[in-house]
């Protein structure tokens, strides 16, 4: 006898899946050759930004990246043309990104992925310092662990 689940099974969605794939592989190219990023890094960063900028363009709530997936918005915003028009076709305005740094504490960070969460996206933890087995201030971003 199989038991139906009460609760449908959904996909979590990934913010590589926001842009074309062309578009996103010129973002990660871009990332892996001016960061100096291996490939599948570059990848994982440019997803979450991607996630990062939905998420706050959709709630139109100002928010903190982590100091691994910022760079990840820079390197789209790098792309002004594509930049632009993602904002103004998505959201109806322009995303700008207003520096606070000082915002990075663990518990905002903490704060920033279970927004993303809650919209559905799958998060890459390690790239945020949220992760359970993260020891600040070895990891969350400044270390080998991430």
């Amino acid at each position: 006898m199989t038991v139906a689940s009460e609760r449908p099974v959904v996909a979590l969605r990934h913010g590589r899946e926001l842009v074309s794939p062309e578009l996103f592989a010129r973002l990660a190219d871009f990332r892996a050759e001016e960061y100096g990023h291996e490939w599948s890094m570059a990848e994982r960063i440019t997803s979450e930004a991607l996630a990062f900028v939905e998420v706050m363009g959709r709630t139109g709530e100002a928010m903190s990246p982590s100091r691994l997936v910022d760079p990840g918005w820079h390197t789209f915003m790098l792309h002004t043309e594509e930049y632009a028009e993602f904002c103004r076709t998505r959201y109806g305005r322009f995303i700008h990104h207003a520096p606070k740094s000082r915002y990075r504490d663990r518990s905002t960070m903490a704060d920033v992925v279970a927004k993303i969460r809650a919209h559905g996206f799958e998060v890459d933890e390690s790239l945020w310092g949220t992760r359970a087995e993260c020891n600040e201030p070895a990891c969350c971003g400044d270390g080998p662990c991430c």
